[in-house]
């Protein structure tokens, strides 16, 4: 099972992400996706008109989604107090829940976002950084 980053879902479903899909898919090869509400509330805080709300919340509706533990937000907020101990700060914390999620279920996560990075500075986090062709 793979978490597929919104950094990554926002170039697949734009515009021009036909040859991005087509390299996610290669990349993913056959592995299950999972979402967290998070990525749900990033995809739909973008949309940009009430069709392309409706149709993407509709298609997220029917998604699995892995939820945090009552003690992994803990566990989230002290990634970023321990980033912040060594001078490093990550844009968002809904990166630290999301990096913890994947920490707690031991999933590859992929992303194009450089706060995963960070957090794999202070956490085993299992991350690929996707370059697009």
């Amino acid at each position: 099972m793979v978490l597929v980053d919104t950094s990554v879902w926002v170039e697949v479903l734009g515009k021009t992400g036909k040859q991005k899909r087509s390299a996610l898919l290669d990349l993913l090869a056959g592995e299950e996706v999972i979402l967290s509400r998070f990525h749900q509330l990033e995809l739909l805080q973008g949309c940009r008109d009430e069709t392309e709300w409706e149709l993407l919340g509709s298609y997220l509706d029917d998604q699995d989604y892995l939820e945090l533990s009552p003690s992994a937000w803990k566990s989230a907020a002290r990634i970023y107090y321990d980033l912040r101990r060594r001078g490093r700060t990550v844009r968002s914390p809904i990166d630290c829940c999301i990096a913890q999620l994947a920490l707690d279920h031991d999933l590859m996560l992929l992303h194009r976002d450089r706060d995963f990075k960070t957090i794999a500075e202070v956490r085993p986090l299992r991350q690929v950084w996707i370059n697009w062709p």
